[in-house]
């Protein structure tokens, strides 16, 4: 299976989608112009990694901003994650969130309310 890294800019998260080292993480700030464009392959490479996923998947947010479009995205990607779940896999969401950012915060309450996977919220300082 590809690895899928795309490095992060002001406006793009960093994505790394690496099933041999167990590494799935999307950081930084998402607002992309073509929001959809930008996903797309993100949702394809989970489609794929879903017909033969590793014995637990640890997906891990650490976003300091998104925008609304944006949202709508992570949470398809969430979506997919619980169909994972519903599979019979074994799936954890860890949501890093600024510990001053209640909106953050926040943000990973409600998708932990949307969908069913389990969730770690964890709170950091900005360095």
């Amino acid at each position: 299976m590809e690895t899928i890294k795309i490095m992060g800019t002001d406006d793009t998260p960093t994505v790394i989608l690496d099933a041999q080292n167990e590494i799935f993480e999307i950081s930084g700030r998402s607002l992309p112009e073509d929001v959809t464009a930008f996903y797309d392959p993100v949702l394809q490479w989970l489609d794929d990694y879903s017909t033969s996923p590793n014995p637990k998947t640890i997906f891990t947010f650490k976003l300091v901003y998104f925008n609304t479009a944006s949202s709508k995205l992570l949470l398809d990607i969430l979506m997919k994650l619980e169909q994972l779940k519903e599979g019979g896999h074994d799936v954890l969401v860890r949501w890093y969130y600024p510990e001053d950012d209640e909106d953050m915060q926040e943000a990973g309450e409600e998708y932990a309310d949307i969908v069913d996977v389990p969730f770690e919220q964890i709170g950091y300082t900005l360095s």
